[in-house]
């Protein structure tokens, strides 16, 4: 049997808010359905609280009226007639199953934290600047390598 719920909803949480930094979170809502040969599921609405969302365990915590938005979205009274705005799209099952292996980390705003890679350096400038970072860094270290010996003597090894 291929069809057993249909997954309607996914919620994407922001990263952290349950665990650690980087750990991301998404709740799933589904109907449970008589078994099928096909699939139950024809759209998965998807609901993204997670790009350019930040929030903390202790100092900015997600609160209920930070979920208003997908609920209004989401419209419990009569799912079927939901709207696409920003922070909600829906996607067919045929578009799901196209994607590699069904992944459903699927997101569609740009996401501020991340630089636009249009307007990076090349890359012989980029490895320049590490390079001289580095000897910048190696340079520092021998300088505070030498006080360090001067006040203490040569290290014995």
């Amino acid at each position: 049997m291929v069809g057993l719920c249909d997954v309607h909803t996914l919620l994407r949480l922001p990263t952290g808010i349950f665990y650690a930094q980087g750990v991301k979170a998404n709740v799933l809502f589904f109907d449970r359905k008589e078994a099928s040969k096909t699939p139950w599921t024809e759209r998965l609405w998807i609901y993204d609280l997670r790009t350019n969302k930040h929030f903390t365990l202790k100092a900015n915590p997600l609160r209920p009226e930070d979920l208003r938005e997908f609920v209004d979205c989401y419209n419990p009274e009569n799912r079927h007639e939901r709207k696409e705005a920003e922070r909600f799209r829906s996607f067919s099952y045929d578009e799901l199953m196209q994607r590699d292996k069904a992944n459903l980390d699927i997101f569609w705003l740009k996401d501020d934290s991340i630089e636009d890679s249009e307007n990076l350096p090349e890359p012989e400038v980029l490895a320049l600047e590490i390079v001289e970072n580095l000897q910048s860094a190696l340079e520092q270290f021998l300088s505070i390598t030498e006080e360090l010996e001067e006040k203490e003597g040569p290290a014995v090894g």
